[in-house]
Parts: C-alpha cells; structure tokens; sequence
C-alpha cells in the first residue's frame, strides 16, 4: 500500500501547499488535544508536515519517499510500520496518528502498538477522515477517483473509540473540523467539540 506513497511523494505533500487554510485548520483541531511538553512520535509521519509544525522530532514511516522529506524537516524518521514499531515499551509521553488508521492492514494492531510504547498517562492522538460526516461520505462515494484514498479503508469514529474503551484509554474526548469542501475554504475553520458534522475528526485519550 505504500507504492502510490513511494511514487506520488511530492504530489502528496504540494497538497498542503494548495490547501493550506485547510491544513492550519486541521492543526488547529489537533492542538487541542496536545500536551504541553514531552517526547512525542508521530506514526505515519508522511512527510513530516504535521510533525514539523507540531514540534515532534521523531516519526515513522514505512514509504521511503515520504520518509526522505520528513527527515529534510528535520524528523528523526524511522522505516517501518505502525503494527511493529521500533521502540522500547513507554519511550513516548504522546502519540500522533494522522489519516494513518484507514491505510493500515491492521489497525488494531498498530492502536495496541502505539500503547505498547506510550508512557502510563501518555495521550494518544488520533486524526482522521469521519466516513459518517457530510463531507466524508461524499469522500467516501469518490475514493475510487482519488490516487490516494482509493486505497483507503475510512473507519467509523465509533469504532476507533470502541478500540481506545478496549485498551483501556480514559479522558477520551473528540473535536471536528473542516465543514466544506478544503478547495473552497477561505478563512480557518472553527473547531468544535464532537463529531459527526466535520470531515475531520480528531480523538484523544490517555493511557492508564
């Protein structure tokens, strides 16, 4: 699944170039779910755009394109994927997974994955399409056209906090942004609390 990844790196990344009222909108959602202070980890950290802005140093990514501009960012980038990371067990105090779940094979391997590595109280940050908003179903009904997420498996917002109840995660809290098509944003979304309405949905939680 990393072929289009390998091949279209750029492609990828010129996207938050294009659509970067949308892309600060996105951070904005993330940000408020982040810690204060502490070494964080993004999985699937592409090319290192949110990492970069978000001031996490260390990210991994299995597509060695992608991985090659993260590391021009300034990301310590290893290659690998999210069900079998390479750290020890609570090496990180938060994690970052951004639209990363609906490319995985096994998504539920890579949540336990990322507890495996997540210090006790650690938090747990998860971006993502919401397939059940407005927009996303329209994603959703067009994702064979897009080189990108036609490869894509968009997970139910229920799901993914039915995963985090099962590991135990507690404080978990969702926030949603993006409620119109990126292209045709002029001025930063707002961030509201919940899901449901905005393409993209943001869910935390903190390790026990």
């Amino acid at each position: 699944m990393t072929d289009v990844f390998e091949e279209a790196a750029q492609e990828y990344d010129d996207w938050f170039v294009r659509h970067e009222i949308a892309f600060r909108s996105e951070l904005a959602a993330i940000k408020a779910f982040m810690p204060q202070a502490g070494r964080g980890l993004e999985i699937g950290v592409g090319t290192g755009r949110f990492a970069a802005a978000l001031g996490i140093e260390v990210g991994v990514e299995p597509a060695r394109a992608m991985a090659e501009i993260a590391g021009k960012r300034g990301i310590e980038v290893h290659e690998a994927y999210g069900e079998e990371l390479p750290f020890k067990d609570e090496s990180f105090d938060f994690i970052l997974m951004v639209t990363v779940l609906c490319f995985l094979k096994d998504p539920g391997r890579a949540l336990e994955e990322a507890t495996r590595v997540l210090k006790p109280q650690g938090r747990l940050i998860i971006g993502m399409i919401d397939p059940e908003s407005p927009l996303g179903k329209l994603y959703e009904a067009n994702r064979e056209k897009s080189k990108f997420y036609r490869q894509a498996r968009f997970q139910p917002v229920g799901r993914v906090l039915k995963w985090l109840v099962e590991l135990n995660y507690l404080n978990i809290q969702t926030c949603q942004t993006i409620f119109q098509d990126p292209a045709a944003i002029t001025a930063p979304e707002p961030v509201k609390s919940g899901h449901g309405q905005g393409v993209f949905v943001v869910i935390a939680g903190e390790k026990v």
